[in-house]
């Protein structure tokens, strides 16, 4: 059933969410010109709010919680597991505030509307997988836009998508320069779950009428602990939640 309907919704979702990284490309651009980052920001959350909405169009039910009062006056580095393209879009909705940058691939900055133009100009750390130097200057990059305007990152360790929900070992390369290079941060762990039953077809049809839950887990001060011992107490936390 879940096939099947998949078949009968997905093209409302691919439609809806084309739709809106179209518009809103042009937005960002004005946005960036006219407001600054602030400007773009604004665009760039609000254009996610509509996209989470295309969720619903595949029957999606989305869940995200998140009991602890985390702080604004420092940087966070938000540590999750990584199950689908699906995972991303709640988080820069959800933790809006925290000013939230991505870790991504160099390949994600060209030809894809919105997504391309926001890693470009939006403060990510674009890596090149296939280049450690440069990838390693582009975490240095972004961590001292952390330090400088304290804003926060978001990192998937496990490096690539998990196609059935188990999880991958966590590289500990970029959490560890983080860590080094903005030593006030704190670690905060997202679990993700279920995400990767909508995409378990392929790219079509989608799955129709997955549950999806984002949970913030209890945040980890690191300050005078391993980077190591940190990013292994992180992957267990949120181990236990995605596994049982």
């Amino acid at each position: 059933m879940n096939k099947l309907a998949g078949y009968i919704f997905s093209p409302l979702h691919y439609l809806a969410f084309g739709l809106f990284l179209v518009i809103f490309h042009p937005i960002q651009w004005l946005s960036l010109k006219l407001g600054g980052y602030n400007g773009h920001k604004r665009s760039v959350d609000i254009l996610n709010y509509f996209l989470l909405g295309t969720y619903y169009l595949i029957g999606g039910r989305v869940k995200f919680s998140n009991e602890y009062d985390l702080p604004t006056t420092r940087p966070i580095i938000f540590i999750a597991n990584h199950q689908s393209m699906y995972d991303i879009t709640p988080m820069i909705w959800h933790l809006r505030k925290y000013h939230v940058k991505f870790i991504s691939k160099i390949e994600l900055t060209r030809g894809i509307p919105s997504i391309s133009f926001n890693l470009k100009y939006g403060g990510a750390a674009n890596i090149d997988r296939k280049d450690p130097k440069q990838s390693i200057t582009e975490i240095l990059k972004l961590a001292k836009r952390m330090r400088e305007n304290n804003w926060s990152a978001a990192i998937f360790p496990e490096g690539t998508r998990s196609r059935d929900g188990k999880m991958k070992p966590f590289a500990p390369g970029g959490v560890s320069t983080l860590l080094k290079k903005v030593p006030d941060a704190l670690v905060v762990p997202v679990a993700i779950n279920g995400s990767w039953k909508l995409t378990r077809y392929g790219n079509f049809p989608l799955s129709f009428g997955e549950r999806m839950r984002w949970t913030v887990l209890q945040p980890i001060e690191p300050a005078g602990r391993p980077a190591d011992e940190v990013l292994k107490e992180t992957e267990m936390a949120i181990k236990r939640e995605v596994e049982g």
